[in-house]
């Protein structure tokens, strides 16, 4: 049974009949047709062309432009496209050979959204390389997703985070009930002016936040 194109699909083949088949640009809608099956191929057109500024040749001034006009692809895809097919070009450039696409299960090929959350963890100068390594080796061999990876990254920051004394933490409440304070006198103030609401309401208002004000004193006062 035929598959139902999209419209996207649709657009890009038509584009495409326009074009001659050997050329650059039709390489690049031939991969963005592609995208969904794999986007390294789409991910190494995409920097060829935002590195050799083809897209200027193609009647676009800028590269996201090309992307979201020529290629329906948005900003922040195209993006997260180059960033991550970049990040294995210079880090793990095995992944992007023939033979191991070809080799992979289709549930263990890394997704550019997983990729990319790898490529920020590898930027991050608090994560060691023994976690990166476990979080590398979940993404590019494990197939794991990209809210999965993000979550076990969470998971590992969230153990580095160093114990405050208790002292720096009772402190950090009494800031922070201090700052709800101000901000209950605030909004007391604003009602009090603001000359829309009636006296009693405002009477009402100001009672309410004097009680709550007081409460929240009280225990700062208690520590």
């Amino acid at each position: 049974m035929e598959t139902k194109k999209t419209n996207a699909v649709e657009k890009l083949e038509k584009k495409m009949e326009e074009m001659d088949t050997k050329s650059e640009r039709y390489r690049v809608l031939q991969n963005a047709k592609e995208f969904k099956m794999s986007w390294i191929g789409l991910g190494q057109s995409l920097y060829t062309v935002w590195k050799d500024k083809m897209y200027k040749e193609w009647g676009y001034s800028e590269f996201d432009v090309y992307a979201q006009k020529e290629l329906g692809i948005q900003k922040i895809t195209a993006l997260k496209l180059l960033k991550s097919y970049s990040y294995l070009a210079k880090e793990e450039p095995q992944y992007l050979r023939e033979e191991y696409q070809a080799q992979a299960e289709a549930a263990k090929v890394p997704t550019y959204e997983a990729v990319d959350v790898l490529r920020r963890a590898k930027n991050n100068k608090r994560l060691d390389q023994e976690n990166y390594e476990n979080i590398k080796n979940s993404v590019l061999n494990g197939g794991k997703t990209a809210k999965e990876t993000t979550k076990s990254l969470a998971c590992v920051m969230k153990q580095k985070e160093p114990e405050l004394p208790e002292k720096i933490k009772e402190q950090k409440r009494k800031n922070a009930l201090k700052k709800l304070i101000n901000g209950l006198l605030a909004i007391k103030t604003e009602i009090k002016y603001a000359k829309i609401f009636s006296q009693e309401l405002i009477n009402e208002t100001e009672q309410l936040m004097n009680k709550i004000a007081k409460e929240i004193t009280a225990k700062i006062e208690q520590g």
